[in-house]
């Protein structure tokens, strides 16, 4: 509670907040904001902006606002699927790793240090590239299963510092059982870490499932903010002046990364401090102009 109490009362938390709240919004009501099928042939190849259609048409004559509202169901499902696979993994082993310690630690160490060993994104393209037209389903599997290793490092390295807490010891003293201890202790002193690693886990997944698809390596036939970057590209709609088409997904990631990189620099300034300029800035402002009044 006192975490959201302070979310609440935070400028870049409550901008970041509302840009997330509008995009959820248009995708929950997508076929009230159009009247267009995404997938349905409804006008010229590539006309231009216009109030029938307000983005304009692709290539093929679908309409571009409507594949983009619709778009961002599969982009947002993605990004939250994956999001919250790679922080439960993390979130858990982390946990296990930094409070039990010993051959459990070095166990769940060896794993991780592999993981991170392997380059992210050439993992993900073989991967992808080996199953062929991967689903927005399996590529959120994919990513939540290969991205899993920074959430640990993070998570386990707090634990190490909490678990030397009194609270913690007390709590071993009177007999508590392991599995306690991290679900009621422990982990409730992580929600502000669990919290920027969910954030910046599903900023990655969206940005990654957009990347893989623009490279062809999505299924064509699902509406989602990538396969409309991949169908832009192979129109050449830079080329013809289409602008509209590529511009329209390119700009939609671009705002739901906004939103989400300034709720998680929210959360970071709450969980350290130190990261609080904006007082600061505004104390030393006011006292640059006192000191020029005074000259």
């Amino acid at each position: 509670m006192k975490l959201v109490t302070q979310l609440l009362h935070n400028r870049k938390a409550m901008i970041g907040l509302s840009i997330l709240l509008l995009v959820i919004l248009v995708a929950i009501f997508a076929p009230l904001l159009t009247e267009y099928s995404p997938v349905k042939r409804v006008g010229r190849p590539h006309q231009p902006p216009s109030w029938e259609h307000w983005l304009g048409t692709t290539r093929i004559g679908h309409d571009v606002f409507s594949r983009l509202v619709h778009g961002a169901r599969v982009s947002l499902a993605v990004g939250f699927g994956a999001g919250l696979l790679i922080t439960v993994i993390g979130t858990v082993l982390g946990i296990i790793a930094g409070y039990k310690g010993g051959v459990v630690d070095e166990v769940i160490n060896f794993f991780t240090n592999m993981v991170l060993v392997v380059p992210n994104l050439p993992l993900l393209l073989v991967l992808a590239a080996f199953i062929g037209q991967a689903s927005p389903l399996v590529i959120a599997i994919i990513l939540g299963f290969t991205s899993w290793a920074w959430g640990v490092r993070v998570t386990r390295s707090e634990t190490l510092s909490i678990r030397q807490r009194d609270f913690v010891k007390s709590a071993e003293m009177l007999g508590e059982p392991g599995w306690r201890i991290m679900a009621f202790e422990i982990f409730p002193n992580l929600i502000s870490i669990v919290g920027i690693n969910f954030i910046g886990s599903v900023i990655f997944a969206v940005i990654t499932e957009a990347t893989l698809e623009f490279l062809g390596l999505g299924d064509p036939n699902t509406v989602s903010w990538g396969i409309m970057l991949y169908n832009a590209q192979n129109a050449s709609a830079l080329s013809v002046g289409a602008w509209w088409d590529l511009l329209s997904p390119c700009i939609a990631l671009a705002v739901l990364g906004l939103g989400l990189a300034l709720i998680n620099f929210a959360i970071d300034e709450i969980a350290n401090p130190r990261l609080r300029t904006g007082g600061m800035l505004n104390r030393w402002t006011r006292m640059v102009r006192l000191g020029e009044g005074k000259l």
